[in-house]
C-alpha cells in the first residue's frame, strides 16, 4: 500500500524532501486520494525542521477534505499518524497518543501492515516504560509475521527501539542481545548503509553499561575510523569514546574526546532544546 512518492523521502533533508513532494503534486492532480496521502507527508516536512504550526496548517488542510470525502483509509491512517508525530514532535504527548492509536487501529481494520507496525512503533516511543515492551514487542510480531516486505522493514528500528526501552530499564542483557539482533539484521538487509553503523553504536553503548569497557573502545574506535574515512565526524562516537575513557581514568584523553564531540553536537537543534544538562557536562569535561 505504499505510494509512488514515498522513494522520494530523504529524512536527513526534509526540506529537499519537500520540493520534490511539490514538484510531484502535478503527476497525481487528478487523485485526490493520493494527494491527501503526500499533503500529510509534506506536514512531516516541516514537523522534521520543528515548523510546527505549518505542519498542523497543511494537516488541517488535509481534515477538511477528508470529512467531504470520508472513505479514504490511508489518508485518515496518514493524518492521524502525522499528526501525532507533530503533536509528539513538539512536545506535546497526551495529544499524541490518541491519534496514533486510532492510526493504528484503522491500520489494522484495512490491513495495512506497513502503517500498523508504524502506529504501533510510534506508541513504543511515547508510551511509560512498561508499555513500550508491550508495544514494541507487538510491532516487532506484526512485522516479522507480515507477508508485506516493506512491513518487514521496520525490523531494525523496533529493535533499535526496543533495546532502549531494555537500556532504560537497566536490563542492560537484554539491550545488548536486542542491540545485537538489530545489527545482525542491517548487516543482512542493509550492508553498508547509515543505520549498520548506529545499530553498531548501540551495541557499544550496551556493552558500557554492562562494564565490558575494552570490548565498547574497540566498537567505538571502530566506528571512529570509518567515520574519519567519510569525512564525516561522528559526534555521538567522541561523546561515548569520552564517556569510556572517563571510566578509565584518563581524563586527558576523555578531554579531547567530548571538546570534538560537543563541536558537533552543540550545534544540533533537537540537543540544544531538550538536553541541554547533557551538553553543558561535555562542555565542562572537555574543559578539564
Amino acid at each position: 500500500m505504499r505510494t509512488p512518492f514515498d522513494h522520494l523521502w530523504n529524512y536527513n533533508d526534509p526540506a529537499g524532501t519537500a520540493a520534490r513532494f511539490e514538484a510531484f503534486k502535478n503527476e497525481i492532480e487528478d487523485d485526490l486520494n493520493l494527494t491527501l496521502q503526500l499533503m500529510t507527508q509534506i506536514a512531516r516536512t516541516y514537523g522534521l525542521r520543528q515548523r510546527f504550526a505549518e505542519a498542523h496548517e497543511i494537516l488541517d488542510e488535509v481534515a477538511h477534505n477528508l470529512s467531504l470525502d470520508p472513505d479514504f483509509d490511508l489518508v485518515w491512517v496518514r493524518l492521524w499518524l502525522e499528526r501525532g508525530r507533530t503533536y509528539n514532535s513538539s512536545g506535546e504527548k497526551k495529544l499524541a497518543r490518541p491519534l496514533f492509536l486510532l492510526a493504528y487501529e484503522r491500520a489494522v481494520a484495512c490491513k495495512a501492515d506497513f502503517y500498523a507496525v508504524d502506529a504501533a512503533h510510534m506508541m513504543g516511543i511515547i508510551e511509560p516504560p512498561a508499555e513500550q515492551f508491550r508495544w514494541n514487542e507487538l510491532a516487532i510480531s506484526a512485522a516479522e509475521q507480515s507477508a508485506d516486505e516493506e512491513a518487514n522493514g521496520w525490523l531494525g528500528s523496533l529493535y533499535n527501539n526496543l533495546g532502549w526501552s531494555y537500556h532504560e530499564a537497566g536490563s542492560f542483557k537484554q539491550a545488548l542481545n536486542t542491540f545485537q539482533k538489530g545489527l545482525r539484521w542491517q548487516e543482512k538487509h542493509k550492508p553498508g548503509q547509515e543505520m549498520e553503523y548506529i545499530a553498531r553504536w548501540t551495541v557499544g553503548r550496551a556493552l558500557r553499561s554492562l562494564g565490558r569497557i575494552d570490548e565498547a573502545l574497540t566498537i567505538q574506535h571502530q566506528l571512529e575510523a570509518h567515520y574519519a574515512a567519510k569525512n564525516n565526524p561522528g559526534g555521538y562516537v567522541f561523546e561515548e569514546l569520552g564517556e569510556l575513557y572517563l571510566i578509565t581514568g584518563n581524563r586527558q584523553k576523555a578531554a579531547s574526546y567530548f571538546e570534538k564531540a560537543y563541536e558537533i553536537l552543540s550545534k544540533d537543534p533537537w540537543l540544544q532544546k531538550n538536553e541541554v544538562e547533557r551538553l553543558d557536562r561535555i562542555k565542562a569535561i572537555s574543559l578539564g
